[in-house]
């Protein structure tokens, strides 16, 4: 497996935990949780950086990355989007908008797999569906610059 793709997998379920976590409890400290997921799943440094990198930027932008998301939405709140679907593109988007050495199209691809392999039967559609319409709408281009 593809050292990124693994990185994003695991940012996945970092983001996944904090999600399920920050609904459970009122003290909520990320450096804490991150440190606590990384000494029961560790990996090589590269991926864990990588994967850090991911979860703590989406976590820092999830306000505006929520409503960009429930913004291309179709008839759909983010409330009734599963878990895992939503932190797929979660992720997605904050490279799209962040992450200036990821193609667009190669964020997008990665997220299609992830959702296939960890979401529901259409998963992948629904992620993909979504995820190419910001990337359309938002005019994310090679660059990362954003044109509202």
């Amino acid at each position: 497996m593809k050292k990124r793709r693994r990185a994003r997998e695991l940012c996945l379920r970092i983001l996944y935990q904090l999600d399920i976590q920050r609904r459970s409890t009122q003290k909520f400290n990320l450096k804490s949780q991150m440190e606590d997921f990384w000494k029961s799943n560790p990996a090589p440094s590269d991926i864990q950086s990588f994967a850090t990198q991911l979860s703590t930027g989406t976590y820092k932008h999830i306000k505006e990355i929520d409503s960009i998301i429930e913004r291309f939405c179709e008839n759909w709140s983010l409330n009734r989007i599963s878990v895992v679907d939503k932190n797929i593109m979660r992720c997605a988007v904050y490279e799209m908008l962040y992450e200036n050495d990821i193609p667009p199209n190669v964020t997008i691809n990665e997220a299609i797999e992830i959702a296939k392999k960890y979401g529901s039967e259409d998963s992948g559609q629904f992620v993909n569906g979504v995820l190419d319409r910001i990337k359309r709408e938002l005019k994310c281009d090679k660059n990362k610059d954003v044109k509202n």
